[in-house]
Protein backbone atom coordinates (compact mmCIF):
# COMPACT_ATOMS: atom_id res chain seq x y z
CA UNK A 1 0.00 0.00 0.00
CA UNK A 2 2.69 2.38 0.90
CA UNK A 3 4.08 2.54 -2.97
CA UNK A 4 0.82 3.99 -3.44
CA UNK A 5 1.55 7.19 -1.68
CA UNK A 6 2.73 10.43 -2.85
CA UNK A 7 5.24 12.22 -2.05
CA UNK A 8 3.11 14.31 0.51
CA UNK A 9 1.23 11.62 1.63
CA UNK A 10 4.79 9.69 2.38
CA UNK A 11 5.60 13.61 3.94
CA UNK A 12 2.98 13.52 6.49
CA UNK A 13 3.47 9.79 7.54
CA UNK A 14 7.33 10.50 8.80
CA UNK A 15 5.88 14.39 10.19
CA UNK A 16 3.51 12.36 12.31
CA UNK A 17 6.17 10.64 13.43
CA UNK A 18 8.14 13.31 14.31
CA UNK A 19 5.46 15.02 15.77
CA UNK A 20 5.08 11.85 18.40
CA UNK A 21 8.82 12.22 18.95
CA UNK A 22 8.58 15.80 19.30
CA UNK A 23 6.08 15.17 21.82
CA UNK A 24 7.73 12.20 23.60
CA UNK A 25 4.37 9.72 22.92
CA UNK A 26 5.61 6.56 22.44
CA UNK A 27 2.80 5.51 19.94
CA UNK A 28 1.29 7.33 16.39
CA UNK A 29 -1.98 7.99 16.95
CA UNK A 30 -4.53 9.73 14.77
CA UNK A 31 -3.97 13.19 16.76
CA UNK A 32 -0.05 12.87 15.31
CA UNK A 33 -1.50 12.43 11.70
CA UNK A 34 -3.97 15.47 12.18
CA UNK A 35 -0.91 17.40 13.42
CA UNK A 36 1.09 16.16 10.27
CA UNK A 37 -1.92 17.15 8.03
CA UNK A 38 -1.70 20.75 9.38
CA UNK A 39 2.11 21.28 9.29
CA UNK A 40 1.72 22.80 6.00
CA UNK A 41 -0.68 26.15 6.19
CA UNK A 42 -1.78 26.62 2.85
CA UNK A 43 -2.56 23.01 2.84
CA UNK A 44 -5.72 21.56 1.60
CA UNK A 45 -6.26 20.12 4.96
CA UNK A 46 -5.08 23.47 7.28
CA UNK A 47 -7.17 25.45 4.45
CA UNK A 48 -10.38 23.30 4.86
CA UNK A 49 -10.56 23.00 8.74
CA UNK A 50 -9.16 26.87 9.21
CA UNK A 51 -7.45 24.71 12.22
CA UNK A 52 -3.99 26.02 13.27
CA UNK A 53 -0.75 23.10 13.99
CA UNK A 54 0.10 24.75 16.91
CA UNK A 55 -3.52 25.16 18.40
CA UNK A 56 -4.34 21.51 17.70
CA UNK A 57 -0.65 20.96 19.31
CA UNK A 58 -1.73 22.31 22.34
CA UNK A 59 -4.98 20.64 22.54
CA UNK A 60 -3.21 17.10 22.29
CA UNK A 61 -0.46 18.26 25.44
CA UNK A 62 -4.12 19.05 27.02
CA UNK A 63 -5.99 16.31 26.77
CA UNK A 64 -2.87 13.34 26.85
CA UNK A 65 0.24 15.29 28.10
CA UNK A 66 3.51 15.45 26.98
CA UNK A 67 6.36 17.78 27.06
CA UNK A 68 6.75 20.96 24.77
CA UNK A 69 9.91 23.23 24.55
CA UNK A 70 9.07 23.95 27.76
CA UNK A 71 9.24 20.44 29.91
CA UNK A 72 6.22 18.66 30.83
CA UNK A 73 3.32 19.49 30.28
CA UNK A 74 0.52 17.93 32.56
CA UNK A 75 -3.07 15.89 31.13
CA UNK A 76 -5.93 16.62 33.00
CA UNK A 77 -5.63 13.82 35.15
CA UNK A 78 -2.26 14.93 35.92
CA UNK A 79 -3.48 18.39 36.26
CA UNK A 80 -6.12 17.34 38.93
CA UNK A 81 -3.36 14.99 40.74
CA UNK A 82 -1.67 18.34 40.81
CA UNK A 83 -4.05 19.76 42.52
CA UNK A 84 -5.04 17.93 44.80
CA UNK A 85 -1.45 17.90 46.40
CA UNK A 86 -1.38 21.73 46.19
CA UNK A 87 -4.32 21.74 48.49
CA UNK A 88 -2.31 19.64 51.09
CA UNK A 89 0.58 21.89 50.82
CA UNK A 90 2.80 20.28 47.95
CA UNK A 91 3.63 22.01 45.06
CA UNK A 92 4.06 19.61 42.15
CA UNK A 93 6.00 21.71 40.03
CA UNK A 94 8.67 22.85 42.32
CA UNK A 95 8.93 19.42 43.28
CA UNK A 96 9.87 18.50 39.31
CA UNK A 97 12.28 21.42 39.56
CA UNK A 98 13.98 20.02 42.45
CA UNK A 99 14.48 16.41 41.70
CA UNK A 100 15.85 17.28 38.11
CA UNK A 101 18.27 19.67 39.67
CA UNK A 102 19.66 17.02 42.23
CA UNK A 103 19.66 14.01 39.61
CA UNK A 104 19.25 15.91 36.12
CA UNK A 105 17.24 16.93 33.51
CA UNK A 106 14.95 13.67 32.64
CA UNK A 107 15.36 12.00 35.62
CA UNK A 108 11.82 11.82 35.86
CA UNK A 109 11.15 10.02 32.89
CA UNK A 110 10.86 6.04 32.93
CA UNK A 111 13.31 4.40 30.83
CA UNK A 112 11.62 2.37 28.11
CA UNK A 113 11.88 -1.48 28.04
CA UNK A 114 13.65 -2.78 25.13
CA UNK A 115 11.74 -3.92 22.79
CA UNK A 116 12.14 -4.56 18.66
CA UNK A 117 11.69 -2.56 16.70
CA UNK A 118 8.74 -2.14 14.21
CA UNK A 119 7.81 -0.49 11.12
CA UNK A 120 5.52 1.57 9.37
CA UNK A 121 2.42 -1.40 9.94
CA UNK A 122 3.99 -3.48 12.32
CA UNK A 123 7.16 -5.51 10.79
CA UNK A 124 10.09 -6.07 12.69
CA UNK A 125 12.57 -3.38 11.19
CA UNK A 126 16.61 -3.63 13.33
CA UNK A 127 17.24 -0.41 14.36
CA UNK A 128 14.72 1.66 12.30
CA UNK A 129 13.95 3.56 15.59
CA UNK A 130 9.92 4.09 13.95
CA UNK A 131 7.40 4.57 16.95
CA UNK A 132 4.58 2.24 16.42
CA UNK A 133 1.19 3.30 14.97
CA UNK A 134 -2.00 2.51 16.99
CA UNK A 135 -4.39 0.37 15.52
CA UNK A 136 -6.88 2.83 15.07
CA UNK A 137 -4.40 5.04 13.36
CA UNK A 138 -3.45 1.64 11.27
CA UNK A 139 -6.79 1.75 10.29
CA UNK A 140 -6.87 5.02 8.96
CA UNK A 141 -4.12 4.51 6.94
CA UNK A 142 -6.00 1.50 5.45
CA UNK A 143 -9.34 3.49 5.24
CA UNK A 144 -7.12 6.29 2.77
CA UNK A 145 -6.56 3.15 0.48
CA UNK A 146 -10.74 2.42 0.47
CA UNK A 147 -10.92 6.08 0.16
CA UNK A 148 -8.55 5.84 -3.15
CA UNK A 149 -10.16 3.47 -4.60
CA UNK A 150 -13.89 4.86 -4.37
CA UNK A 151 -13.03 8.01 -6.04
CA UNK A 152 -10.86 5.50 -8.86
CA UNK A 153 -7.88 7.09 -8.14
CA UNK A 154 -4.50 4.93 -8.15
CA UNK A 155 -2.43 6.63 -5.78
CA UNK A 156 -2.88 8.10 -2.57
CA UNK A 157 -2.54 11.79 -1.43
CA UNK A 158 -2.96 13.69 1.84
CA UNK A 159 -6.41 14.19 0.82
CA UNK A 160 -7.14 10.52 1.35
CA UNK A 161 -5.49 10.59 4.55
CA UNK A 162 -7.77 12.83 5.88
CA UNK A 163 -10.82 10.81 4.32
CA UNK A 164 -9.56 7.63 5.66
CA UNK A 165 -9.49 10.22 9.44
CA UNK A 166 -12.88 11.42 8.69
CA UNK A 167 -14.09 7.60 7.60
CA UNK A 168 -12.69 5.84 10.55
CA UNK A 169 -14.31 8.72 12.99
CA UNK A 170 -13.23 7.94 16.21
CA UNK A 171 -9.60 8.71 18.03
CA UNK A 172 -8.44 11.76 19.61
CA UNK A 173 -8.16 13.72 16.21
CA UNK A 174 -11.73 13.39 15.42
CA UNK A 175 -12.62 14.46 19.00
CA UNK A 176 -10.63 17.97 18.50
CA UNK A 177 -12.36 18.32 15.53
CA UNK A 178 -15.43 18.37 16.81
CA UNK A 179 -14.75 19.98 19.62
CA UNK A 180 -13.26 23.01 17.53
CA UNK A 181 -16.46 22.90 15.59
CA UNK A 182 -15.31 21.34 12.01
CA UNK A 183 -18.34 20.58 9.92
CA UNK A 184 -16.86 17.27 9.01
CA UNK A 185 -18.93 16.89 5.54
CA UNK A 186 -17.56 19.89 4.39
CA UNK A 187 -14.36 19.06 4.80
CA UNK A 188 -14.98 15.93 3.32
CA UNK A 189 -16.48 17.28 -0.06
CA UNK A 190 -13.41 19.82 0.12
CA UNK A 191 -10.93 16.81 0.30
CA UNK A 192 -12.57 15.00 -2.11
CA UNK A 193 -12.78 18.25 -4.64
CA UNK A 194 -8.84 19.06 -3.63
CA UNK A 195 -7.62 15.34 -4.50
CA UNK A 196 -9.75 15.52 -7.83
CA UNK A 197 -7.71 18.29 -8.64
CA UNK A 198 -4.43 15.98 -8.11
CA UNK A 199 -2.23 14.27 -10.06
CA UNK A 200 -0.36 11.61 -8.94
Amino acid sequence: MFERFTTDARTVVTTAQQEARRLHHDHIGTEHVLLALLADPAGPVARSTGLEAEAVRADVLQRIGGHNQDGPVLSDADAEDAAALKAIGIDLAAVREAIEANFGEGSLRLPRPAKKKRGLFGKFHAGSGHIPFTNRNKKVLELSLREAIRLRQKFIAPEHIMLGLLREGQGLAMLIMADRGIDFDRVRDDMERSVGATTA
